[in-house]
């Protein structure tokens, strides 16, 4: 008897686990929890990726995991400039490259533009120009430099050191490119394009780019369908949409194109935050006992010293930065840091992100624009300040702008340099308007670049009803340079320097560049120090990395342990 009522039991649970089960599967996978509707049904209907597993790494990158941290300096403040005054922030997960961009990924990039956009026609002549790192930032009026000039940049001896002679906006510039070329490979793979295309068919006026691809598909290419579907993948998804339709021919749902919900394309290449960077280069994880940090950090290792302690490598030192006046390696030898300019990315070990030279080597630019103090009184959650919001150009019909051939804008920045706006394939931007920003309280209008912090309220002389007509009453009264003249040729035939007095360099067009390099002292190895450098400039010690946000879960790992 009371086996009979034990197995009586037992197949009762074991049914009910069944039916939960298969009510769980049928929710997810294949019913809409919302209607009860089919979900990817053969009939029509709403169809999704339902078998997403979490975004895959992009070339190049490490997998960061967010957290809290403290950002700025924790340290002694010995300039008492108010310049990174400690603040608590949170940072989202995200991804950044292992090393800083190279001479060769850079070299990549001018080739795909000398090719697509040949600087031998006039009106792409500008493209090419714009992008070429500066060569002649090695020079030096008592210094004997030539060997770099000519040859950093180009040269297979120099190919895997990081890039240097690039301005923000180069670097900017080339994180759109290598996001577009990334997301093109994947679609080649996977097999949503003509595969062979990407290297034998794409000129000027058909080019690839992401965002154009997810808002107006059949735009790609300059409207070439036999690239932009010119996959298997494509043809199937073309030969199921026409195959899925009523007896009078009306489609009941499909596509024909990849879209942002199937979950294929990566999100964008970019500059990293101030936040980002500064969190990556102390690699906190290195230190965690339980949910608490043991200790603080000074640099991007475990330690106080610059030197090596570990018994097989003591005494070396663990980046390449100047170590005293006319020393830029140290005694050759066993002391020798192994560079006197930039050295080879890898020559030093990794923080415990896996990130390689977050001190020393070249400082780094990231996306911020300066200013002296950090909001966390507004906000401690992915702190950014540079937001400047726009939408997609819209055109007469209703549908968005894409760059044509005859469309290339170009800016004429302050030292004279022109860049090209916007490319051949590219989506046009314009600015938010008000009203797009009515009603709204987390935002009210596009630049928003010197919220809280430069505008009128925060002025020296606040007069909320009228304008500040005298320039020196502004908090940030910086040097404008806004007269630079291009004759017809496209040269510069004047230039316009400022002549007013002016009180500071701080200004919407400077931004934040982190971390020591090989012309510093060890003072600016610490990653909470901070200096700024205009946009449109370069030097020979400031290079980049990228960065890519995380969507999804926080975490790659769903059931972590705690770490001793």
């Amino acid at each position: 008897m009371r086996t009979n009522v034990a197995y009586k039991a037992f197949l009762t649970i074991a049914i009910s686990a069944g039916l939960l089960s298969c009510n769980n599967s049928r929710d997810y996978k294949n019913n809409s929890r919302a209607t009860g509707w089919d979900i990817n049904s053969k009939d029509g209907g709403f169809q999704y990726n339902t078998d997403y597993k979490e975004q895959e790494t992009g070339p190049g990158l490490v997998f960061i995991e967010g957290g809290t941290f403290t950002m700025g300096r924790v340290q002694d403040d010995v300039m008492h400039d108010w310049n990174n005054t400690p603040n608590q922030q949170h940072v989202q997960s995200f991804y950044m490259d292992e090393t800083e961009v190279t001479n060769m990924m850079y070299m990549e990039y001018l080739d795909w533009l000398k090719n697509v956009f040949p600087p031998s026609e006039d009106k792409y002549r500008n493209i090419y120009k714009g992008a070429v790192p500066d060569t002649l930032v090695w020079r030096n009026r008592l210094g004997y430099n030539e060997t770099m000039v000519n040859n950093y940049l180009r040269h297979p001896a120099y190919a895997r050191y990081p890039v240097v002679g690039v301005s923000w906006i180069q670097a900017v510039e080339f994180s759109k490119w290598r996001t577009d070329r990334v997301n093109e490979k994947i679609l080649a793979e996977e097999g949503y394009i003509k595969e062979d295309a990407i290297y034998n068919e794409v000129n000027a006026s058909s080019t690839f780019n992401t965002e154009t691809y997810l808002n107006a598909p059949s735009k790609t290419y300059g409207g070439n369908t036999e690239i932009s579907q010119g996959g298997k993948e494509s043809q199937k998804m073309i030969e199921n949409n026409a195959d899925n339709t009523d007896g009078e021919g009306n489609s009941l749902g499909g596509q024909e194109f990849v879209q942002r919900k199937d979950g294929v394309l990566l999100p964008e290449y970019r500059l990293p935050t101030e936040a980002e960077w500064e969190y990556a280069a102390l690699g906190l994880v290195g230190i965690r006992n339980y949910n608490v940090y043991r200790g603080r950090k000074k640099y991007p290792w475990d330690g106080q010293y610059t030197r090596s302690g570990d018994v097989k490598k003591q005494g070396d030192q663990l980046a390449n930065f100047k170590q005293g006046d006319g020393d830029y390696g140290g005694i050759a030898g066993w002391s020798d840091d192994g560079a006197d300019i930039t050295a080879e990315v890898m020559s030093y070990e990794p923080n415990d992100f896996g990130l390689y030279d977050m001190a020393g080597n070249v400082a780094e630019w990231v996306a911020d624009v300066y200013r002296p103090i950090v909001d966390d009184e507004f906000n401690d959650f992915n702190y950014y300040r540079g937001n400047v919001y726009t939408k997609h150009a819209i055109t007469e019909d209703g549908s968005v702008k894409v760059v044509g051939t005859d469309d290339i804008e170009y800016d004429t920045l302050s030292n004279g340099q022109i860049v090209a706006r916007d490319l051949p394939g590219e989506i046009a931007e314009v600015p938010v308007t008000k009203e797009d920003t009515y009603m709204r309280t987390n935002f009210t209008e596009s630049d928003q670049r010197d919220f809280r912090d430069g505008d009128k309220s925060s002025s020296r002389y606040y007069e909320p009803f009228q304008e500040i007509d005298n320039p020196s009453k502004r908090m940030y009264n910086s040097p404008t340079y806004d007269n630079v003249k291009i004759d017809s040729t496209g040269e510069v035939a004047e230039r316009g320097y400022d002549s007013e007095k002016r009180t500071t360099l701080i200004s919407d067009e400077v931004r934040v560049y982190k971390g020591g390099s090989w012309r510093d002292r060890a003072y600016w190895l610490d990653p909470a120090q901070r200096r700024f450098f205009p946009q449109d400039m370069a030097t020979d010690y400031i290079g980049f990395r990228n960065a890519m946000s995380r969507v999804g879960s926080k975490s790659k790992e769903k059931n972590k342990k705690a770490q001793n």
